[in-house]
């Protein structure tokens, strides 16, 4: 086994090169799509997550998180001009907590299978973190932006926590794959050798891939129809109308609907793929 195998034998030296890669990607990536919020007018739509996922893959979890981490902080203190305290309380956490996360489960006797899980597990709790500290610590204590009730706060943290994570997982799941691919035919020496081998010489599970992707898309479709035909939808409206207004009450049964059509056409076409191979 090479030293890039292992996690704690890649040289220091290389461990700050990497990470200051995977945050400059990073930060670039975000930037693009900054300026797409969710329904409430605050967090962005980040199909860039791909690339701490790659590096968590392939460099294990402290390249990962401390990259992510860094490009996080980067691209928002980018946008708003000066170095920007949401992302320091809230983005860095979340983003180092839950790249570390996705490192530690898929850098040890890599599979396709713990791929799918740490992309599940890591953006649950890494949007989750970011979330809860962005709206409870940032928004509510710090910048006193929100003064709402521990309820308010609570959903409007969930709401944005299957924002990211509906809107992050069909990107993780479908472009980190390829990308892996072809870093590990172009430059197999960098790679791990058990995440080449998986990469080259097995094919991708796609019902696997195809279930979590179903999964998801079930799950988003669930909360949208729960929203507009059950007293939920008349609940959040009315108990919470200064952040579900009518319009965005709209736009985010609309994200629901579409990610969920979407994530559940692609779960079946990559479903339809394996049927098609085994012919």
């Amino acid at each position: 086994m090479s030293a890039i195998d292992a996690p704690q034998r890649i040289p220091y030296s290389l461990k700050i090169v990497l990470t200051s890669l995977c945050a400059a990607l990073y930060a670039i990536g975000s930037y693009f799509t900054a300026y797409i919020q969710s329904p409430w007018g605050m967090g962005q739509f980040r199909p860039a997550v791909v690339i701490p996922a790659l590096f968590a893959t392939l460099f294990g979890p402290w390249v990962a998180g401390v990259g992510a981490a860094i490009g996080t902080l980067i691209c928002d203190s980018v946008k708003h001009g000066t170095l920007y305290m949401g992302s320091l309380i809230a983005a860095v956490p979340g983003n180092f907590i839950g790249f570390s996360i996705f490192g530690y489960i898929t850098h040890r006797r890599f599979s396709w299978e713990k791929f799918i899980l740490a992309s599940n597990v890591a953006l649950i709790i890494g949007n989750i973190i970011t979330a809860f500290l962005y709206i409870f610590v940032y928004k509510f204590l710090f910048a006193q932006a929100l003064i709402m009730p521990f309820e308010s706060l609570t959903i409007l943290s969930l709401g944005l926590t299957l924002f990211w994570f509906i809107t992050m997982l069909p990107f993780v799941l479908l472009v980190t794959p390829p990308l892996i691919r072809i870093i590990s035919t172009a430059f197999p020496s960098i790679v791990p050798m058990d995440v080449r081998e998986a990469s080259l010489k097995s094919a991708l599970p796609r019902r696997s891939f195809g279930i979590a992707l179903i999964s998801s898309g079930v799950f988003a479709l669930f909360i949208g129809i729960l929203i507009s035909f059950s007293p939920l939808g008349i609940y959040l409206s009315t108990t919470f109308r200064g952040y579900f207004p009518p319009l965005v009450m709209d736009l985010f049964q609309l994200l629901l609907y579409l990610c969920g059509i979407v994530l559940s056409l692609l779960g079946l076409g990559v479903l339809s793929l394996n049927v098609v191979s085994r012919r």
